[in-house]
């Protein structure tokens, strides 16, 4: 039987896999209240995730699987059309760009999908998702312009079918598909008219949303009704701001109130704030503190209860890295962690309990898909605090919101809750602390109980093992009571804590203080037994709760429960653990986590009770041995530039003219991201005296220049704000740069050689649908040395990297010969020491790994010691630019080195190309270390 036992297990694993069960095809509606499939009520809650900001397809699975272990029942996802085109025609979705495999990885995790296929989408990445090759291509972009318009609808037809086939219509994950993204300003109709057109033309049968932006203000389209208007617009919500500095702010952007748009369709939040932008580099910690749960408690259900919202996604769940060239250079460095419940290195946060506390109930107490107005139950005593209330028109079950009337007050109030509710008027204790809130239930049947009253919140409740458990919560100290309905006098057990029971015509009243865990059994009274769990929001976050097909069970104590399969007296849980105990709630016998048969005790509370081990310690090493070899041979007036392209156009379709000709635009030669080198070549008269550039980078871009071989300095390039608008003209001198002539270094009557690497950040985004902001362009915009005619050749990427994608090198001499890749040969280089001259200098080591199997150990890249301004480095690992460091580049030390482009077990090489505006010593010490350790049971 022993030997048969493995093969068994993964037979009837095989067989009762909730989560990843193929759906059967099924029809999406809605109306005024919520979605629906197949005319089953649901409340979305979704979180926003990039996949082109994890290029690791092992990790999305991990990612998608914490969502829905948080309560969470959707993911939003953004395609980005930039991330997978690299030029006119060409379109790539294989490897870490294959959405197919990512769509079945959602539908494996069990979630539904909001698909978000723009063509705009924002997302603060490189020209708003859009392709830089698209700044070359007639006709406004977001509109219905020629040329715009078949640049847009030869990227839906690639992506719609993709996202067609996954459909709930064709049995797949995608519910909603969203169109354009906040689009609100110099706005075409037809345009957007004919993206719903295009979508169902390839296919797309659920219905049509889109995302209006700044709570719907007056002032832009809704696109709820007219022209182009969609089946269920939603509105986007950021009440917080993105002032990481001052994390004490408190809704500085308004209430958080998501408005309806029409009458006939549920409220949608349809980006609603969980993280922040860090736009004053104070650090995504800040942000996270300054969205962190007590933000979520307050805004989340007030919104929830106040607009009776049904439909949530929240931005972000994870939000990832910039790597490469991704970023937009406005708002963003490499991190895009965005303060979100998910860090960057895929690790939860006290963010991710309270998530989990909401989306766990929000999926369990099922009334809440459809609920009006009520009147509200008053606070007697006490008019600091005020009520909601709402309810099922079905059921009968009442909602009550409990908060401050000043929502910035910070004092703790209580009050007695005078609730007439649906099986009587009941008095119960309610305490609300500054800048929090509590939704409360009454009148709904919690699996086979009837609850009556309770001023504790609902996590969940689950039928197991022929009894109801729910896990109820509160702040920690605070009162609370829960009446429950009985026929007769039933048998109550208090098997842990302090709970008074007292019992009077029908109501079995329990009253208590939030603490610790209070369990207590209730059978008899003619209904199934209860077991209460009874906890503080503390305890409530240590529960899990997953679907075998035997029924759920709720599990504590492990640090993520991913999924849960039954097969006869046994219960397996795919879960994360460190050393500790676990307790699971089920009928089962046994205990298993991953390959681990857990040695487990029945306890009073009749659920199986074992301890989990540590997991191994990761070793990982010094690094050590690094290797160096100066660069920017481009700079040498002999160099052979003969290859280069020219760059001799006379006019192009940029908004923006160029101050002096040829235009030397990087775009419109195909260069679209990262360094450029330019390289003019003229015949001095022995009259010059200065050369004048002017270039344009995006924030944090820089420009180095040489003559004849002799560097002259650097200037900061331009930025968006150098662009205008239709209000305001472009900056005539954007990105200047003056460098005066040394004496004797012109050669008159002979050929002189002026080389310039820009080092450009990205692309503006198109938020304003404005071609003089999309458009801006890229690299050297005008260069003059006196009234010398200059000839001059562009170097940019040296092709598509058909691994990493368009996204991920530039063009500096390193990365054209593959300085930056593991295979490439560094034995003669010379050991890194010393000063690093002004250019480009390459610094490379290896090192190797063996990191325990069965654990999942995140690992970073930590820079020592102070950024400095002299310098800016970008991180290659494997191959793959990881990140950008330096003091003008962002407050970011620590660089996430994700598995799949990290080598687990074996090796791995780090290359650093590091660009010196003046003679300097290089970046500090660099280490490796571990965001955390865990076994992950799977």
């Amino acid at each position: 039987m022993r030997r048969l036992f493995p093969v068994l297990l993964a037979l009837l694993l095989t067989c009762v896999a909730v989560p990843g069960q193929a759906r059967a095809a099924g029809e999406v509606t809605y109306d005024e209240h919520s979605l629906m499939v197949d005319g089953r009520r649901i409340v979305l809650q979704s979180a926003e995730f990039h996949y082109f900001r994890l290029p690791s397809q092992e990790l999305w699975e991990d990612v998608l699987e914490k969502f829905k272990a948080a309560g969470f029942n959707a993911v939003s996802l953004y395609f980005s059309w930039a991330y997978h085109s690299p030029r006119p025609g060409v379109y790539d979705f294989t490897g870490v760009r294959d959405v197919d495999r990512l769509l079945r990885t959602a539908e494996r995790a069990g979630l539904y999908v909001i698909a978000r296929p723009g063509p705009y989408i924002n997302a603060e990445s490189t020209g708003g998702g859009f392709p830089a090759w698209l700044k070359t291509v007639p006709g406004r972009a977001r509109s219905f312009e020629a040329g715009y318009r078949e640049a847009y609808r030869e990227w839906l037809h690639r992506i719609n079918p993709i996202i067609a086939r996954h459909q709930v219509t064709e049995g797949g994950p995608v519910i909603l598909y969203n169109a354009e993204n906040e689009y609100q300003v110099n706005t075409d109709a037809a345009y957007m008219q004919d993206i719903q057109d295009q979508a169902r033309a390839d296919g797309i049968e659920v219905p049509i949303t889109t995302n209006d932006c700044c709570d719907a203000g007056s002032w832009s389209s809704t696109w709820a009704t007219g022209p182009g208007a969609v089946q269920i617009p939603g509105v986007d919500d950021y009440p917080q701001s993105f002032e990481c500095a001052n994390p004490e702010l408190w809704g500085p952007w308004g209430e958080g109130l998501t408005e309806k748009l029409r009458d006939d369709i549920p409220v949608f939040a349809a980006e609603y704030q969980a993280g922040a932008i860090d736009l004053g580099n104070a650090g995504y910690e800040r942000c996270r503190e300054l969205t962190g749960p007590a933000f979520m408690k307050f805004f989340y259900k007030n919104n929830l209860m106040r607009t009776g919202a049904t439909m949530f996604s929240y931005y972000m769940g994870y939000g990832g890295t910039n790597w490469g060239w991704l970023a937009q250079p406005n708002d963003v460095y490499t991190s895009y962690d965005y303060g979100a419940a998910i860090t960057e290195a895929r690790q939860l946060t006290p963010k991710y309990d309270e998530f989990k506390r909401q989306g766990l109930f929000l999926q369990a107490v099922t009334p809440l898909a459809k609920t009006g107005a009520v009147p509200s139950p008053a606070t007697s005593g006490n008019a600091a605090l005020t009520t909601v209330a709402r309810a099922n028109p079905d059921t009968g079950t009442q909602f009550v919101l409990v908060r401050h009337e000043d929502r910035a007050a910070t004092s703790t109030d209580e009050t007695i809750l005078d609730w007439a509710a649906p099986d009587g008027r009941h008095q119960v204790p309610v305490q609300v602390k500054g800048r929090d809130a509590h939704v409360l239930v009454a009148g709904y049947d919690l699996g086979g109980q009837r609850l009556a009253v309770s001023s504790s919140e609902i996590m969940t409740h689950a039928a197991i093992g022929g009894r109801d458990v729910a896990v109820l919560y509160g702040t920690a100290g605070s009162p609370g009571a829960t009446v429950l309905r009985y026929a007769s006098r039933p048998t109550v057990k208090v098997l842990e804590g302090r709970v008074r029971v007292t019992y009077d015509e029908g109501d079995l009243r329990l009253d208590y203080a939030h603490e610790g865990l209070a369990r207590v059994l209730v059978t008899g009274g003619g209904r199934r037994p209860l077991l209460l769990l009874i906890g503080t929001d503390e305890t409530a976050a240590e529960f899990w709760r997953a679907e075998t097909a035997a029924g759920p069970v709720l599990v504590r104590g492990t640090e993520l429960v991913r999924s849960a399969t039954s097969y006869g007296d046994t219960v397996r849980l795919a879960a994360d653990t460190k050393a500790g105990p676990v307790e699971v709630f089920t009928p089962a016998d046994r205990l298993r986590i991953g390959q681990d048969e857990i040695r487990v005790t029945r306890t009073p509370s009749g659920s199986l009770l074992g301890a989990t081990r540590a997991p191994g310690q990761a070793h990982l090493p010094a690094l050590t041995g690094w290797r160096a070899h100066a660069e920017s041979p481009e700079a040498a007036p002999g160099f052979d530039d003969s290859r280069w392209t020219a760059a001799d156009h006379t006019t192009t379709v940029s908004p923006h003219k160029p101050k002096t000709l040829p235009v030397l635009y990087a775009d419109d030669y195909g260069f679209h991201y990262g360094n450029v080198w330019y390289r003019g070549h003229f015949t001095a008269t022995g009259s010059e005296t200065r050369v004048d550039l002017n270039a344009i980078t995006g924030l944090r871009g820089n420009y180095l220049v040489w003559l004849n071989g002799r560097y002259l300095g650097s200037a900061a390039g331009g930025v968006q704000a150098d662009s205008g608008d239709q209000a305001t003209p472009p900056n005539p001198d954007p990105g200047p740069g003056r460098f005066d002539i040394p004496d004797g270094l012109l050669k008159a009557g002979a050929g002189n050689v002026l080389s310039v690497l820009v080092a450009t950040t990205g692309h503006n985004d198109d938020w304003i649908a404005d071609d003089l902001r999309f458009k801006q362009p890229r690299g050297l915009v005008a260069a003059s040395v006196g009234d010398t005619p200059i000839t001059w050749r562009i170097q940019g990427t040296a092709g598509t990297d058909r691994l990493r994608g368009p996204l991920s090198t530039g063009g500096l001499y390193g990365e054209r010969t593959g300085w930056h890749l593991p295979t490439y040969p560094d034995k003669s280089w010379n050991s890194a020491t010393g000063t690093l001259p002004p250019g480009v200098t390459w610094q490379r080591t290896s090192f190797r790994l063996d990191l325990p199997k069965g654990q999942d150990v995140p690992v970073g890249l930590r820079f020592g010691g102070d950024p400095s301004p002299a310098y800016r480095v970008l991180i290659f690992l494997n191959g793959w630019n990881i990140g950008q460091y330096g003091a003008d580049i962002g407050p970011q030390r620590e660089f996430s080195l994700p598995a799949g482009l990290l080598n687990e077990h074996g090796t791995n090489t780090l290359a650093l190309a590091i660009t010196a505006e003046q003679p300097t010593t290089g970046p500090g010490p660099l280490g490796l270390f571990a965001y955390g350790n865990v076994r992950s049971g799977r």
